[in-house]
């Protein structure tokens, strides 16, 4: 056994507690008898008096059991002659003789290996005093805390990991935010050089696009967590699946000049599963190559069928992973270090490799790491079950065009945030619609009354009445039940949608809405009309 904490307790282990007042009531000596060796006999701690030459003169049953003794083996030997560790034992014989001197208890936290295997044990020994004050012998009570340290150990570590994750994050999201702040002073600045301005947008929107990445993100690792994530199964190409990945991840490749190569099965391949989860786990695995690669390497994507699977393997040349990062390397927040230093590409939150194994298991396959360590470039394969027989392919839905939709509309934007509602109005107004604002939901039932917009963007969180209790109320007036409503929230978990479709929303966006998003809706109102 190795060391104890030890701490020496502040009260004194006298005789004059409750249950010293309670044994005298007990006037039968072999009723007492029987009372405590019932309690003793029963209790899981393990329970033990040493006399002052440090022997064992009373071990219950939990301790003998754990010992694998019977009494008549224990009786009468210390510590040593019982088989504890030399160490152990000596340690045990220094803290007796210090309650015995000090006459008062001592405590400590000790691994040992008994019949129950190697535990953590917590310990208190205790002077039981004579009647004439003296400490005639020391007793213990030990209690196994193997599950208790584990569970405290590991409370800490998520303690510390959330800590670095905060921190991670608030560093990831001021990223972005020094060129957007930049960007728009260089706006103010600038001439009408049209390809300075769209350089500078080109940048803007890359920048943009990564804050809505960290988003997601965060949002996916929550579902995670939750255990909310969901598919929308199909009959899916592998084919369309790693286009989708490879297209994700092609402007951070082109921006390292990083040289990516593709190589599929010349048989297609059909999978059941979410085309957009699935491209997820690729795009996720290549954009993690892509990170911790240095600029001008090379990454490769190969895909290879196996008996009734496809492995996909995305591989780099880039900086490799250390075998300690290993068992933590799928874990949540969770990025791996060269040399005890964060790289200085590797951008994101850690959470790419835990979503991309979930994703890779809820659609019955699985996914594994390799390295050969430190510089020697990455492994990541997947394994997913292929689709039997003959079928169609299913193609992914059509692209949206970039058209504006003919039809001029009226249109109300409600949300109590006033740059996000007269940004969206003033975007709405170029392309050639007839615009209102509200900030909050009481507002919007009268704009809503006044106005007759054939479309609401109703906010859900604001101030004297909620976005969904404002669609309920236009709902119940005789003029809003033909209004096409729909939810402009940053709220986009599942449950969020199913309440905006209950309050009678006719869809839910998530904000920031992308353009082709809201350019689809305007065409989807058309054509109803």
């Amino acid at each position: 056994m190795g060391e104890g904490t030890i701490d020496e307790s502040s009260h004194d282990a006298s005789s004059h507690g409750p249950a010293h007042l309670f044994a005298k009531t007990l006037v039968d000596p072999e009723q007492r008898l029987r009372l405590y060796e019932t309690i003793l006999s029963n209790t899981p701690d393990l329970i033990y008096v040493f006399d002052l030459n440090h022997r064992f003169t009373y071990a219950n049953q939990a301790l003998l059991t754990m010992w694998g003794r019977t009494w008549n083996e224990a009786i009468g030997k210390n510590c040593l002659e019982l088989g504890y560790p030399p160490d152990h034992a000596a340690m045990h014989d220094r803290e007796i003789e210090q309650v015995i001197a000090t006459r008062r208890p001592i405590r400590g936290v000790v691994p040992f290996t008994g019949t129950h295997g190697s535990r953590l044990y917590d310990y208190i020994f205790v002077p039981v005093f004579a009647d004439d004050g003296r400490v005639e012998a020391v007793a213990g009570t030990t209690r196994d805390v193997t599950e208790a340290k584990r569970v405290e150990l590991e409370l800490r570590d998520s303690d510390r990991r959330k800590d670095e994750f905060l921190a991670l994050l608030a560093h990831e999201l001021r990223n972005p935010l020094a060129p957007l702040r930049n960007g728009l002073e260089l706006l103010r600045t600038t001439g009408d050089d049209p390809a300075t301005i769209r350089r500078l947008q080109d940048m803007m929107d890359r920048q943009f696009s990564y804050l809505v990445r960290l988003i997601d993100d965060l949002l996916d690792a929550a579902r995670i967590r939750q255990n909310k994530l969901t598919l929308q199964r199909s009959r899916v190409s592998l084919d369309h699946v790693v286009a989708a990945a490879v297209e994700a991840v092609q402007p951070l490749s082109a921006a390292r000049g990083h040289q990516l190569s593709v190589s599929m099965p010349e048989t297609p391949v059909f999978l059941d599963g979410d085309l957009m989860r699935l491209a997820q786990i690729f795009s996720n695995l290549l954009t993690n190559s892509a990170k911790y690669t240095e600029p001008g390497g090379k990454l490769w994507l190969t895909a290879r069928l196996a008996g009734g699977e496809v492995e996909i393997s995305v591989s780099d040349t880039g900086i490799g992973i250390d075998p300690r990062a290993f068992p933590l390397i799928f874990e949540l927040f969770s990025q791996a270090e060269e040399a005890g230093k964060r790289h200085e590409q590797a951008q994101g939150l850690g959470i790419g490799l835990a979503l991309a194994k979930t994703l890779a298991e809820m659609h019955g396959g699985s996914i594994h790491a390799e390295s050969d360590g430190i510089g020697k470039g990455s492994r990541f394969t997947v394994k997913l079950p292929v689709l039997n027989g003959e079928a169609e392919e299913t193609l992914p839905a059509a692209p949206v065009k970039q058209a504006t939709a003919s039809g001029k509309r009226r249109i109300l934007v409600v949300d109590d945030n006033q740059d996000a509602a007269q940004s969206m109005a003033m975007l709405l107004e170029m392309m050639g619609h007839d615009l209102r604002i509200a900030f909050d939901g009481l507002a919007a039932i009268a704009t809503a009354e006044q106005f007759q917009p054939h479309l609401i963007l109703m906010d859900i969180g604001m101030p004297r009445l909620d976005g969904r209790e404002a669609t309920r109320r236009i709902r119940a007036q005789p003029w809003g039940t033909t209004m096409m409503i729909v939810a402009l929230t940053g709220w986009g978990q599942e449950n969020d949608r199913t309440a905006s479709r209950q309050a009678g929303c006719d869809g839910h966006l998530v904000k920031p809405v992308r353009l082709q998003d809201l350019e689809k809706l305007l065409m989807e109102l058309d054509a109803e009309t």
